[in-house]
């Protein structure tokens, strides 16, 4: 009988600097894949935490010590001599200039514009997560009134929101139709994306770059379509896992706090929202009763980012 293969623990850091750059680092001659890019970091130790791991890393491979950083997703990579699970950080601050210590080479990158190659492969889909902004607008035209709605959203891009969800319910579709394709202009021209809130079609005619599915219709679904960026609605360990073995971009979990729509709802709390992310392969928003100034927090807890309506649009 086969065994299952040891799985090799490893601390990685998405190294990030205020302009959204982080850092990669090119494998030297004499480790397998040599020549190949990937974020810094190493094996953990037995007996060692994942935080203590990779701040040593980090001192003995680029000569910094580590100050600040969040818990993010985790993915698990089988090659040909090792499957490794890689425990990913967003490190926010640091002491020191990264240099070199381990004979590798060192450059910072842009998710959308990464300009060195090849990427280890366990590495490459982390590229596209990093790639979704910290902030993801829901829409609430219903509540604002679709003129209102129209106006504060682009009052948010001009701030620099990058990510919005069309999600109106109570939308006559004729209405519906109008107001996705005012959105999606409108944030196109400031470089956002526009995903349409579980309708295919209205996401393609609409020219959106994406759709976001309900929780009941991700517990549907057998496989995704091929419209660009998916993300889908979780409330539960259930949920998350669909999402993960559907590969959608994205997770929303929620609701973390009380929210206005519905005050008595039960909610997850932090500490419940941290340990459904934990060990998640998937960037996950946080999202109910959130606000900007909850956004640190988010990521203490293991979220990509929080997701908001009344916050934003």
């Amino acid at each position: 009988m086969l065994q299952p293969p040891d799985i090799v623990e490893v601390a990685a850091a998405v190294i990030t600097r205020p302009d959204g750059s982080f850092l990669l680092a090119r494998r030297p001659q004499g480790k397998p894949y040599a020549g190949y890019w990937e974020f810094p970091g190493g094996k953990v130790k037995p007996d060692e935490s994942l935080l203590h791991a990779l701040r040593r890393e980090l001192l003995e491979e680029l000569g910094i010590q580590l100050q600040y950083a969040y818990p993010w997703i985790t993915r698990t990579f089988t090659y040909p001599h090792a499957t490794v699970r890689l425990y990913f950080y967003r490190v926010m601050e640091w002491h020191g200039e990264p240099h070199p210590r381990e004979e590798q080479e060192l450059s910072w990158q842009f998710a959308n514009e990464v300009a060195v190659e090849p990427m280890l492969p366990a590495n490459a889909p982390i590229l596209r997560a990093l790639d979704l902004p910290p902030v993801y607008a829901i829409t609430n035209a219903m509540e604002l009134g679709t003129k209102h709605s129209l106006t504060r959203i682009k009052h948010v891009l001009q701030e620099g929101l990058r990510l919005v969800q069309v999600r109106e319910k109570a939308m006559t579709k004729e209405a519906l139709h109008v107001f996705a394709c005012e959105v999606v202009t409108l944030a196109h021209r400031y470089g956002a994306k526009v995903l349409i809130n579980g309708d295919v079609h209205l996401c393609r005619e609409a020219g959106a770059d994406g759709i976001h599915f309900p929780s009941a219709q991700l517990m549907n679904l057998t496989a995704l379509p091929d419209i660009g960026l998916c993300g889908a609605s979780c409330h539960n360990a259930e949920e998350l896992f669909q999402a993960e073995q559907l590969g959608v971009d994205f997770a929303v979990l929620a609701p973390v706090l009380p929210t206005l729509s519905h005050p008595e709802s039960q909610t997850l709390g932090w500490r419940k929202f941290a340990a459904l992310v934990r060990g998640c392969s998937l960037p996950v928003y946080a999202l109910g009763g959130l606000r900007q100034e909850d956004l640190t927090t988010a990521w203490e807890h293991g979220a990509h980012g929080i997701a908001m309506m009344r916050g934003t649009t």
